[in-house]
């Protein structure tokens, strides 16, 4: 379902999971896009040989999975803040599994607070956080 307006939400409604596009391809071109290109983003080996497990997903791009998984679940809301705690490297190639669930609601000023994780497929958390979305006020 997508959420329109704050009277849409739950509280500890679940968004849907989401799985961003985390391949080595994706990964290195969006690290050249912002001018961060080199090994530890572009080439497992060339991140091992820096002492990392593996070309790494740059922490703003995870941040910006963060964001679409939002906004695929609230395509009308405007992410005001959002906030992550980076527990372990999110390495390329590897899936990241996105889930979210709501943990306030403020109708009167629209809205939602969620907490959001990043896992591995070994249920390992890599990172965790909160957003605050706003959204429209259903209408009289």
């Amino acid at each position: 379902m997508s959420i329109e307006n704050i009277l849409d939400v739950e509280f500890g409604t679940e968004l849907p999971v989401f799985e961003p596009d985390t391949t080595l391809a994706n990964v290195g071109a969006f690290a050249r896009a912002v001018g961060w290109g080199g090994p530890r983003f572009e080439s497992h080996e060339g991140a091992r040989k820096e002492g990392f497990p593996g070309a790494l997903v740059p922490g703003i791009m995870g941040m910006g999975f963060l964001v679409s998984a939002i906004h695929r679940w609230a395509p009308t809301g405007t992410v005001e803040h959002i906030d992550g705690v980076f527990r372990a490297p999110m390495i390329a190639d590897t899936p990241a599994i996105i889930s979210a669930v709501v943990t306030d609601i403020d109708e009167d000023e629209g809205l939602v607070e969620l907490d959001m994780t990043v896992k591995n497929t070994k249920d390992e958390t890599r990172v965790f956080g909160t957003a605050r979305l706003r959204l429209p006020k259903a209408e009289a």
